[in-house]
């Protein structure tokens, strides 16, 4: 079941449950902090599996007309299950409904790390469409890649 959640205080403790249990792509403390700190002010939906929280996904505005998947995470025991794409498919919808033309999302460029391999494949399954690599945003070892998707 996804649910929208506003209230800041959940949203946080959602969020710091789901990422400090996904440690292989959030184990720096600093970064991990800062997306639980700021999905407070995003908008913030959940997946539940057995009354429990096992996912969210955090949209926030980047232009007029765009919005970033700025952070998702689902529980590694529930991956495979379709909670990313329920999360995903109602992240989409909620930016479509809210007039937004373009999604967008960064990751660590495909075939830098079999982690991030997996949450490459999972965006393009999605139908996100590869933009850009710009190393000098997490530095060479991390090529920030950057998917695009059209909304409308």
């Amino acid at each position: 079941m996804i649910e929208q959640i506003k209230d800041p205080a959940t949203k946080r403790a959602v969020s710091r449950k789901i990422l400090e249990a996904l440690h292989d792509w959030f184990e720096v403390d600093e970064s991990r902090e800062k997306y639980i700190s700021d999905c407070a002010d995003w908008i913030f939906l959940a997946a539940k599996e057995n009354d429990e929280y096992a996912g969210f996904l955090c949209l926030k505005e980047t232009g007029k007309d765009t919005v970033e998947l700025a952070v998702m995470g689902v529980l590694k025991e529930f991956h495979r299950h379709g909670l990313g794409r329920q999360l995903f498919d109602a992240a989409k919808k909620i930016a479509s409904d809210a007039g937004y033309s373009f999604m967008q999302v960064k990751t660590v460029q495909m075939g830098m790390y079999p982690d991030y391999d997996i949450t490459n494949r999972f965006y393009l399954a999605c139908g996100f469409k590869e933009l850009e690599v710009i190393k000098e945003i997490w530095g060479e070892e991390n090529p920030c890649q950057i998917y695009v998707q059209y909304l409308k």
